[in-house]
């Protein structure tokens, strides 16, 4: 069985290019692993408002850079998979702290992609665990160790249902990966004044906000590549 690292980050921001890390958990077998950093940037209002990790919270702490959690998380990083919901913001800020991620599965990427029916409404974690009706105890919402507790029962969830289809545990593991690094193509709206409507006929009928919601997507932090690939498949 590959070795999966089961991983959440809490942030300044949302913003990859100038945001970093203030909290980091991750899962390894059966140990958990949690800390708090301080971050070269300050910790916005609205992160805090979301996080409730405070810059006073962190001030006293070491930078994640000079932390032995670091180095100890890239060795884990080098020989496993990163499993992370959302995986390209976590991985893009893991990389601006000079990390390597050489591999990583994305469980939003992978609930979205096995919910052919888009019968979900919504992919965000907490909204999965509740959905999804997940048995988690002492997971509290926006703390990483909590995400961590759900993201690794979302996993296992998601692992049963592509075992269930006749794939081996290897060959789900490759298929996560697969999945987690293949933009998706949508088929269907779940959202705005064109939810439940065909894409491809919305194309047809008001390309216009293909083209607006386009860019709304573009704009975003970290871009939704699904999104990006969707939408201008169908502008072409």
């Amino acid at each position: 069985m590959n070795k999966l690292i089961f991983l959440d980050t809490e942030t300044t921001g949302n913003d990859v290019a100038k945001d970093r890390l203030c909290q980091v958990c991750y899962k390894y077998e059966d140990y958990y692993r949690v800390g708090f950093f301080k971050p070269p940037v300050p910790i916005s209002v609205k992160a805090m408002s979301i996080t409730h990790i405070t810059n006073k919270m962190v001030q006293d702490k070491e930078p994640f850079a000079d932390s032995t959690m670091r180095a100890e998380l890239q060795q884990l990083l080098d020989e496993g998979i990163l499993v992370a919901h959302n995986a390209p913001f976590d991985t893009a800020i893991l990389q601006a702290e000079g990390m390597r991620v050489p591999r990583y599965i994305c469980t939003f990427r992978v609930a979205r992609s096995l919910d052919d029916e888009a019968v979900i409404p919504e992919y965000n974690l907490q909204y999965l665990r509740y959905y999804l009706d997940l048995d988690i105890e002492d997971a509290n919402a926006h703390d990483a160790e909590g995400d961590v507790k759900v993201l690794a029962a979302l996993f296992d969830r998601l692992f049963a249902k592509l075992k269930a289809t006749g794939l081996s545990e290897e060959e789900a593991i490759a298929k996560m990966i697969e999945i987690s690094t293949t933009p998706i193509l949508f088929k269907k709206f779940q959202f705005g004044k064109h939810n439940g409507e065909m894409i491809a006929d919305v194309a047809k009928t008001d390309k216009g906000y293909l083209q607006w919601l386009l860019g709304q997507k573009m704009a975003e932090g970290v871009i939704d590549e699904d999104w990006v690939h969707t939408l201008q498949t169908y502008l072409k």
